[in-house]
Order: C-alpha cells, then structure tokens, then sequence
C-alpha cells in the first residue's frame, strides 16, 4: 500500500458524515418576558416615537432680501448644441424673451455651443420642465452640473 494515510483519512471522513446525517438540529429561542413590558411602556407613554414627515402644499416664499445665491449641485436642461456661435445665441435670445423668469446659459464645449436653461435643485423639477419644452426644441436634455440657488 502506498498511500496508508490517506485511505485511513477516507475512512474517517466517511464516518464522520455518516454521523452527521442522522444528527437533528432545533434552534430554541427564549425570548425574556420584560422585553414585551418594555415594549408596551414605549409604546404607552410615546417615547421614540416614529417622526410623521409633513409636506406643505403651498409653494414656498423666499424673502430674496434676506437670501444669498449660493452654488449647489444641482440640473439643468440643454436646448441646444451646435458649432455655430450664432445660431446657439439667438436659440438663448428667443429662450430668454419668451421665458423671461428663467436664466439661459451659453457654454463653449470644443468643438460646441450649448445653450442650458433652468437652475434646478431636483432631477424631477428638470425632467418635468425638459417635457414642456421637448416640443418646441430638438435634443433635448438634462443635465448635471453646478447651478445658482437661494438660500
């Protein structure tokens, strides 16, 4: 026999896997009997209670006076992109007669201008906004990059 020790150790394992099949197995959990008081004290006298998160309907008024612009990251919608200088300021001067209450921005990418409006703080906000305007503009998209708010 060359290999003694290892025939041995078969032997061995198969036993002990033999054993291991017949053993059965039962978890027992006790639970203490103080922890359902506990509960119930909680419970009655309102300590930790889960916080309700309200949502106000109304929009929110900003006393710009008191506020600062500040940069935050944050949407924006492009409405145009193109080589021609020209073409992408009057896309930004027509934007900006017809929706005077929202900023339009000119960007030079090599080799494109892009023009982006809106300074959105949330992705929804943008979308929602890139929808009313996919019918008067072509490729239009939101984008992710650093727009004015106040705070």
């Amino acid at each position: 026999m060359k290999y003694p020790g290892f025939i041995v150790s078969c032997l061995l394992l198969c036993a002990l896997s033999s054993s291991a099949q017949t053993q059965e197995s039962k978890v027992v959990v006790e639970k203490d009997s103080l922890i359902d008081l506990l509960q119930q004290a909680r419970t009655h006298f309102a300590l930790n209670p889960t916080p309700t998160k309200t949502v106000p309907l109304e929009p929110k008024v900003l006393d710009k006076s008191r506020a600062s612009r500040v940069k935050v990251r944050g949407f924006r919608v492009q409405i145009y992109s193109g080589t021609s200088r020209s073409e992408a300021q009057t896309v930004q001067n027509s934007f900006i007669r017809q929706n005077s209450g929202t900023n339009a921005y000119l960007d030079y990418v090599e080799p494109n201008y892009r023009v982006k409006v809106g300074d959105f703080t949330s992705r929804s906000a943008a979308t929602e906004y890139m929808r009313q305007l996919r019918g008067r503009y072509r490729n239009v998209f939101v984008f992710v990059e650093d727009v004015w708010t106040w705070r």
